[in-house]
């Protein structure tokens, strides 16, 4: 290569780095500046009292109480049955599936599953869980609903998870007359466990930030909740109880800002956008966190 071209070409490897350097500070900027204004303008309003406190209708002065605990109870409804489905089916595919009809349809459901918009789920939800099973607005018909969000994203990193664990554990695992199930409970989940649980709290990140397919499940109001009644889930009061209709924090967010009714929505929006941003960056740096201390404390590095 002659002396031009080499000046032409370390030329051209500044330029593209130049490039790629500047895609990056766009999109960490654009993330920065986004967080930073909603927590400028949200943490002013963000007390124990706002925490903690019921929405106020008439009058200035409410909180998001309510809407702070439906949104953590849905996510532990949804995520108590996604998680089992989504790493169960993640097992078969990494570990017991074969090529043919079957594992092309699994494949190609959770393709389609992961494509489809969230206002189209919580329409399917409406008919399926709402109406069809009698639940009606409700937290269940809303877990089912952000199950079916979430299942590809756990199945996904779940079986790239099992799929990483060595094959050299398996067939020493094996080789010692373990059955294939045992190896599979006692070697290959073990160790695939800190990329299982990464994607579990990632989605429920997904699961708290989550409102359009709520809309039209859980509900956009949340009956006058009587916590004397928590361990009493049949009584129609009682925070615990899975059927009853459920205004979450996103929900919320969208319901204040659209409706126009309560006299301090915009200080209402703006901790209640704060709250639901804090959250959604406590699970995704929480997921980070413990998916390296997990990582530390099974391989000893």
């Amino acid at each position: 290569m002659t002396v031009t071209g080499n000046k032409k070409a370390h030329l051209a490897d500044k330029i593209a780095t130049a490039v790629f350097w500047l895609g990056a500070i766009l999109l960490v900027g654009s993330m920065l500046g986004l967080v930073g204004f909603v927590l400028y303008h949200g943490l002013r309003q963000i007390s124990w009292h706002f925490l903690t406190a019921a929405p106020e209708t008439i009058r200035a002065g409410g909180g998001i109480g309510p809407q702070l605990f439906n949104s953590f109870y849905l996510l532990v409804l949804s995520m108590t049955v996604a998680a089992p489905i989504g790493i169960l089916a993640a097992i078969y595919l990494a570990e017991y599936s074969r090529p043919g009809f079957a594992t092309e349809a699994i494949r190609f459901s959770i393709e389609a599953l992961s494509s489809l918009p969230s206002i189209v789920v919580g329409l399917f939800g409406l008919l399926t869980f709402v109406v069809l099973t009698g639940w009606g607005y409700s937290l269940m018909a809303g877990a089912m609903a952000l199950t079916v969000i979430n299942l590809p994203l756990i199945v996904r990193v779940s079986e790239e998870a099992i799929r990483t664990v060595p094959r050299e554990l398996k067939e020493g695992s094996m080789a010692v007359g373990a059955t294939k199930w045992q190896t599979v409970w006692r070697v290959v989940l073990p160790s695939a466990l800190p990329g299982i649980l990464t994607g579990i709290i990632v989605a429920s990140g997904r699961v708290f930030g989550e409102a359009a397919a709520l809309l039209y499940t859980a509900g956009m109001s949340t009956p006058r909740l009587d916590f004397g009644m928590m361990w009493n889930p049949s009584h129609p009061a009682s925070p615990l109880n899975p059927f009853r209709p459920a205004e979450t924090l996103a929900v919320h967010i969208w319901k204040v800002n659209a409706e126009g009714l309560i006299p301090d929505l915009r200080q209402v929006g703006d901790g209640a956008a704060a709250v639901l941003i804090l959250g959604v960056l406590g699970f995704n740096l929480a997921a980070r966190a413990l998916g390296r201390w997990l990582h530390r404390r099974m391989t000893a590095a």
